[in-house]
């Protein structure tokens, strides 16, 4: 209560921080880390730069706020993709939530986890080192998900979890890029089919 008392006069937060926040991520997936300004991002947002400042930080901590926010909306499939019981089911899941994500018609095309810093500069290098980090942590959930498939006789002994992962990541990747080009969900969803035609024939 005292911090309360202390807020400056005058200069309530007088707006929805969440909504806030899921229209910077809109914005930041449309236009990326370097194309987007703090213009865009406040008039998106419908608040003020100090209000921006006072509620997320300066635009990388807000970039890594929208990015969470992406983690737990669009890109939720991750976590319901890593928790099916067997590892094809894991890839299954994880390729047909990248296509619905990618594709869906009220959000922009593709993937702000791949397309968020791909033109970035060098002073932008920060969300390119982001973005990478992100997409390489969900590999290594792929990775340690399909370890233990190997471990419980779920996929053969000789397969690869590390190069699965990066596998069905790298397709993952690739769908996200080429829903920004126009692919439709259908060219896509037989994209994803054709990748998991490779996947280790006595695997389940």
């Amino acid at each position: 209560m005292e911090a309360i008392r202390k807020a400056p006069i005058g200069r309530p937060r007088g707006f929805d921080a969440d909504k806030a926040l899921e229209r910077a991520m809109v914005v930041f997936w449309e236009q990326g880390y370097d194309g987007v300004s703090l213009t865009d991002l406040t008039a998106a947002m419908g608040i003020t730069k100090t209000s921006m400042y006072a509620a997320f930080g300066n635009k990388e901590d807000l970039f890594r706020k929208a990015l969470v926010r992406y983690a737990e909306g669009p890109a939720a499939y991750v976590a319901k993709a890593l928790a099916e019981p067997t590892a094809r089911e894991v890839a299954t899941a994880f390729l047909a939530g990248s296509v619905q994500a990618s594709t869906q018609p009220d959000c922009p095309a593709g993937c702000l986890g791949v397309q968020g810093a791909l033109t970035a500069g060098d002073s932008s290098r920060i969300a390119r080192d982001i973005l990478a980090d992100w997409r390489n942590e969900g590999q290594a959930y792929l990775r340690d998900r399909f370890q233990r498939a190997v471990e419980d006789g779920d996929l053969p002994g000789d397969a690869d979890p590390a190069m699965l992962a990066r596998y069905i990541m790298t397709v993952a990747n690739g769908i996200a890029v080429q829903a920004s080009g126009g692919a439709t969900r259908e060219d896509l969803r037989q994209v994803a089919n054709a990748a998991l035609g490779n996947w280790p024939l006595n695997a389940t």
